[in-house]
């Protein structure tokens, strides 16, 4: 987790953690990069996680929308969720409150707690979104 942190920061994305009084962290929320490649430097892939006795408390939408708050102000027009189970009603439901999209499904991509599981795809436009080009 610091590693994948490290490297999250070094690149440039903001990477926020959310912790109660004690100091026990109940959730994290980063960007990074959608793809390598050149065209797509202006979308961001989001995670999301909260802890299983946290949820229902409003961490996770505090931590999206303050992801999303940081991603437009560095520039960013689109940030792409990628749910890893379209049985995530909560992660779904989350991103829908916060203003994302369906966008597509990919089927039985991966292979998780010893079953096949779906990606839910939703997106969300970032400041100006698509609606003017880019700045270099």
């Amino acid at each position: 987790m610091a590693r994948r942190r490290e490297a999250v920061l070094a690149a440039g994305y903001p990477h926020l953690v959310a912790t109660d009084a004690a100091g026990r962290v109940l959730g994290y929320a980063y960007a990074s990069a959608y793809r390598p490649r050149p065209a797509y430097r202006f979308a961001v892939e989001n995670s999301v996680y909260v802890a299983p006795d946290a949820g229902c408390g409003g961490i996770g939408s505090a931590l999206l929308s303050a992801l999303v708050e940081r991603c437009t102000a560095a520039g960013f027009r689109l940030m792409v969720a990628v749910i890893g189970d379209s049985a995530n009603a909560a992660s779904i439901a989350l991103h829908r409150r916060a203003g994302f999209r369906h966008a597509g499904l990919i089927p039985a991509i991966g292979w998780k707690h010893g079953r096949w599981v779906d990606s839910v795809l939703m997106t969300r436009p970032l400041g100006e979104g698509d609606s003017t080009p880019p700045e270099a």
